[in-house]
């Protein structure tokens, strides 16, 4: 199953909601339409940047099947399946599989913090237990335990279905090592907008991206040219947005995507508790920037 050969922009889409709380049909599927229109090349639902631990199992399956309908096989349609559970796990993935996603995104077990060999038998019973291909998702900052780079590519090596990982700890020798030592056809995702196109230009294959959702159409030109070595595009594209990729975690994603988004008229201002409103100190700071790209 190591063809699966997605690379690029990925963008892990916010959840947009209506002023009561509900979830924003109409809003989510405009969403998807605009990466259609400008260039993304994968759509990861579910993930963090979707607020997912405070949606309901209802909720997640409604979003995944309408993005799957949305998307109409333009695109892959990742969904974010993870839990510190590993027969929820195996449930939210086997949900998602019925459903007709291309891939499930899996993250490292949260809390709990396994063992090295804990987090193998995680990993294998999931890859077991389904079909689908798997993305690994290592965020260390948010699990509190992380893959290791030599249970990545065991897991790699063992599963078929095992076919990339997400590489969220913010560490430019982890995608080295990753790179380095991955077996054919295993995919490295940069889990970081700030050094994504770093990562490609040292051989990984896109991004699973907050930004995205904000710039679709650049962070696309981005990733196309660090995929191809077009250093002086990489450069006048990630220097234009350094800053506001910054601002991006200013306070705890999503809250300044979905802010952000908020300004452009895309969504309305609202999160699920405990997601809250931006301080107005930090607001301003990300606005600035924004007016200063023409964004807003």
């Amino acid at each position: 199953m190591k063809n699966f050969e997605l690379k690029g922009s990925i963008v892990a889409i916010v959840t947009p909601f209506t002023e009561n709380g509900d979830i924003d049909v109409d809003a989510f599927d405009q969403l998807i339409d605009w990466h259609l229109a400008n260039g993304t090349d994968g759509l990861v639902v579910c993930g963090t940047t979707g607020e997912t631990p405070a949606l309901t199992g209802d909720e997640d399956a409604f979003l995944i099947e309408r993005a799957v309908k949305r998307v109409g096989g333009k695109i892959p349609v990742i969904a974010g399946t993870g839990s510190n559970s590993t027969q929820e796990c195996i449930r939210y993935s086997r949900k998602a599989e019925a459903i007709g996603v291309d891939a499930v995104l899996v993250v490292g077990p949260y809390y709990n913090k396994p063992t090295e060999k804990g987090m193998y038998m995680h990993f294998a019973t999931v890859a077991e237990a389904i079909d689908v291909p798997i993305i690994l998702y290592n965020v260390p900052s948010r699990t509190g335990s992380k893959i290791s780079v030599a249970n990545t590519i065991k897991l790699a090596n063992a599963f078929d279905n095992i076919v990339a990982i997400k590489e969220a700890s913010g560490d430019l020798a982890l995608f080295t090592e990753l790179v380095a030592q991955r077996p054919d056809g295993f995919m490295v995702y940069s889990g970081d907008d700030f050094l994504s196109a770093s990562a490609n230009l040292l051989g990984a294959d896109g991004c699973i991206s907050v930004i995205a959702n904000v710039i679709p159409k650049e962070f696309a030109q981005l990733m196309a040219a660090s995929l191809t070595g077009d250093v002086k595009e990489v450069n006048a594209i990630f220097y234009k947005y350094r800053e506001l990729m910054d601002l991006m975690f200013i306070e705890s994603n999503p809250i300044p995507v979905k802010t952000t988004l908020a300004e452009m008229g895309r969504v309305k201002e609202v999160f699920r508790s405990p997601m809250c409103a931006m301080e107005k100190s930090t607001k301003a700071l990300l606005l600035d920037e924004l007016k200063k790209l023409s964004i807003i």
